[in-house]
């Protein structure tokens, strides 16, 4: 009887000791650091790309909210229509210099050109909606390159990863085990996904930005016409 309560003992003792081996290697869950850190130095690369295009596209954001939903414009042509009917062309530019918007800008430039032809009013109005444009796509360009930048940097990271894995297999000879190789491979397959994500916000982001651009470039466009029609009409 006490050799079956040592034997059961004994089973017990091993069954506890087999949890505890198989606890101790079960795998443990990673945290975004931890692949971060894993990844290697493209990891770092890829976060500080991603920083910066979010920055960029936050504050371009921002921006460009405040010029499309402006409520400034949405009466301000009407203001200007009624002053260039009353002939108060003075109090037309002191309105347009007084709003400060794309619009106004653009419309200034033009009060300032009546006296001459209307091919070159037009053209003075164009230009000065060129440069309003070219400065609402400052670094958007930026956004546009992380999001290229960002896979290309991941297929990097995969290469040196895998060159790393086969480099340790050519010194280690005869000796290759299974956890030899799998830091080089995760490394290859952490930097992909990195890459890719980099990369698929940059492009959403980019595309949001480019809309609110395109929004505020069909305004500009309807009020350029707007006040040209407004020199066509008779007096």
């Amino acid at each position: 009887m006490f050799s079956s309560i040592l034997m059961i003992q004994s089973d017990a003792a091993v069954t506890v000791d087999t949890l505890a081996s198989m606890e101790s290697s079960a795998p443990q869950d990673l945290s975004v650091l931890q692949l971060a850190v894993n990844g290697g130095w493209v990891m770092l690369v890829l976060a500080i790309l991603l920083v910066l295009a979010i920055y960029i596209s936050v504050e371009r954001y921002l921006t460009l909210r405040k010029v499309v939903n402006s409520e400034t414009d949405k009466h301000f042509m009407n203001n200007i229509r009624q002053y260039i009917h009353e002939g108060n062309i003075e109090e037309a530019r002191s309105l347009s210099k007084a709003t400060q918007s794309p619009i106004a800008r653009m419309i200034d430039k033009g009060l300032s050109r009546l006296g001459r032809p209307l091919p070159d009013i037009q053209a003075a109005i164009e230009n000065v909606g060129k440069l309003e444009v070219a400065s609402m796509e400052k670094r958007v360009s930026l956004v546009a390159t992380v999001a290229s930048l960002g896979p290309m940097l991941g297929f990097l990271g995969t290469v040196t990863g895998m060159i790393r894995a086969f480099h340790d297999m050519s010194v280690a000879g005869n000796n290759i085990d299974i956890q030899l190789l799998s830091s080089g491979i995760y490394e290859a397959m952490v930097t992909t996904v990195g890459g890719l994500i980099v990369g698929i916000i940059a492009y959403f982001l980019y595309n949001i930005l480019v809309a609110q651009i395109n929004k505020v470039v069909f305004d500009l466009e309807a009020n350029a016409a707007e006040f040209m029609d407004l020199l066509h009409e008779p007096a």
